[in-house]
């Protein structure tokens, strides 16, 4: 082991939570140091969406001025029920704001307003619009040499490397690329410009979502002089005179880095950790499956740590992580279904051919059904009419041919229900009473087995052109298509027990001198619930300034100019 070196503050790893504290501690004098373990920066963070979720978010005021506190609150209370911490979730709700605010007046990370729902608007304290935003897209090559160290998007997400948002408009010209002159022209633009980007960088570097957050975030630590050192890994913590004092690193020159002020785990949580999470998830405790599109280094290494330092880690949320329903692409790689499963003409059924979920609620929601039913899977079914016009999973709409996905076998089909069902293993019988019954309503576009397309989330990412409800349409035309949901994951809730400003606790309950924890290593104030877009990001980020003013020495909520 080389030489020690020292600062006020070591911080282990590098997505939204980690990064923003290295930021604000550094913004109130302190020396930080950042360590990731792996050859690029971003964590999790940069596969993200990007979106926080932040209860009276300035942005968000001109949206919904009514919105207040006490229904953030109330709504809070609703969805996580026995696990409502009042504390941390005061906390939250309190700093949230502060921190959108700080962290745009005083560095590169800046953010737009969204007209993101909440999961459940209709549940006590829900909101229709305002809490969530969204990262400002971001030009990468600011960073300069550190671009090739920025982690890239999911590349299953990119339309030949390129990025957007879940709603954004660029969306709509490329479905509309052989329909609309102004679209075809559009999309031409868009794909010169971004062959033009990876000529001259490598890759493309006009970014949105969680990689422009990423990248954001990164660009104000480079600003600020903190070294965020990747292919370095964090070994041991250090204990000295009864306090956490730094970490032994590997990578090319294994040392000691000391932390006078403390050590700050955030590693992302434990979504890899294969051995933790099959005593955790209950449907790979059934024996089901998992594939998860989380970083591959997001093994558990701060929970270890943590629990090496007398830290608690505890599985008792119902639903230990943010489920989301993926499927397996040709060529590798894992596709979240994101956008797909709220389109008018598709429906999710199981190996029996029934419907068992409201395919346009969430993808927490839907992942939770698919746990539930024991079969961890499902089918989504669409016909050529729908297939063609939204594509299916990682299939895309017309004019790309789908024959590069059925000869694979990712893309299922059949001239016939009944043909699509025997090539995908369901009940042939099943899928076809299905199917009737729910046409039966859709062509009037309602849904009284599971009520799709009555909140306002169900439509937020459906198609608002398709009348009488954006969610329904009838399955109807042959042939028909067919694409396998697996469970996967977006993130785990559980973690290690903290207190509010994110100091890890010790079985007694008391505080570990020197230690925190952030992110996805800390456990969730939202109990194993996922209540609307962003609630990873947006506390991650506000413990992250809430933890980097406590290792400043700042008291809790009084903000002082940097």
């Amino acid at each position: 082991m080389g030489a020690a070196e020292d600062c006020d503050v070591l911080v282990i790893g590098s997505g939204a939570g980690g990064l923003a504290t290295a930021i604000t501690a550094k913004k109130h004098g302190l020396s930080v140091v950042v360590i990731e373990k792996e050859p690029v920066f971003g964590g999790t963070t940069a596969f993200s969406g990007g979106v926080l979720w932040i209860p009276g978010n300035a942005h968000g005021k001109a949206n919904n001025p009514a919105d207040t506190r006490e229904a953030a609150r109330t709504y809070l209370q609703a969805e996580t029920g026995n696990f409502y911490e009042p504390e941390a979730v005061e906390a939250f709700l309190e700093a949230g704001p502060r921190m959108l605010d700080w962290f745009e007046r005083e560095t590169s990370v800046k953010f737009v307003p969204t007209l993101y729902p909440d999961y459940h608007p209709t549940r006590p304290g829900g909101a229709e619009v305002g809490r969530s935003v969204l990262a400002a897209p971001f030009d990468t090559s600011a960073l300069g040499e550190n671009l090739k160290r920025l982690r890239p998007p999911l590349a299953s997400i990119t339309f030949m490397g390129m990025m957007f948002n879940s709603s954004n408009a660029d969306i709509k010209h490329f479905f509309n690329a052989t329909k609309s002159a102004a679209s075809f022209a559009y999309v031409l633009k868009r794909l010169a410009a971004h062959a033009l980007e990876v000529a001259r960088h490598g890759r493309g570097v006009q970014v949105t979502s969680g990689n422009a957050l990423a990248a954001r975030l990164a660009k104000s630590c480079f600003d600020l002089g903190i070294p965020i050192l990747t292919d370095t890994p964090a070994l041991h913590l250090i204990r000295e005179e009864g306090r956490v004092a730094g970490a032994e690193v590997g990578g090319a020159t294994p040392r000691r880095i000391l932390a006078r002020k403390g050590v700050v785990l955030a590693c992302g949580g434990y979504a890899q950790d294969l051995a933790r999470r099959a005593q955790v998830y209950s449907h790979l405790k059934a024996e089901g499956e998992h594939v998860s599109p989380v970083p591959s280094g997001n093994t558990g290494d701060g929970i270890r740590l943590g629990e090496e330092a007398g830290g608690v880690f505890e599985a008792e949320f119902p639903q230990p992580a943010a489920w989301m329903p993926v499927s397996r692409p040709p060529g590798g790689g894992v596709f979240p279904h994101l956008l797909d499963r709220y389109k008018p003409g598709m429906i999710a059924v199981l190996s029996n051919g029934r419907r068992f979920v409201n395919e346009s609620e969430s993808y927490h929601d839907v992942g939770e059904a698919m746990s539930a039913s024991g079969e961890a899977s499902a089918w989504l079914i669409c016909d050529r009419r729908t297939i063609r016009k939204y594509g299916l999973g990682h299939a895309k709409p017309a004019p790309m041919p789908l024959f590069l996905w059925t000869r694979g076998g990712y893309l299922k089909t059949g001239a016939t229900l009944e043909d699509l069902a025997r090539a995908c293993g369901i009940d042939p019988a099943g899928l076809k009473a299905t199917v009737e019954s729910y046409n039966q309503d859709a062509r009037a576009g309602r849904d009284p087995q599971f009520h799709r397309g009555e909140t306002a989330f169900n439509r937020y990412l459906a198609d608002p052109d398709h009348k009488p409800n954006p969610c329904v349409a009838p399955v109807e035309r042959g042939p028909f298509y067919a694409v396998k949901m697996e469970m996967g994951d977006l993130g785990t809730f559980d973690g290690l027990k903290t207190t509010a400003p994110g100091e890890v606790l010790d079985r007694r309950g008391g505080v570990i001198p020197g230690l925190f924890a952030v992110g996805n290593d800390r456990a969730s104030i939202m109990g194993g619930n996922y209540p609307g877009a962003g609630i990873t990001l947006g506390p991650a980020m506000t413990f992250g300034w809430i933890t980097g003013r406590r290792l400043a020495g700042l008291p809790a909520k009084e903000e002082k100019a940097a």
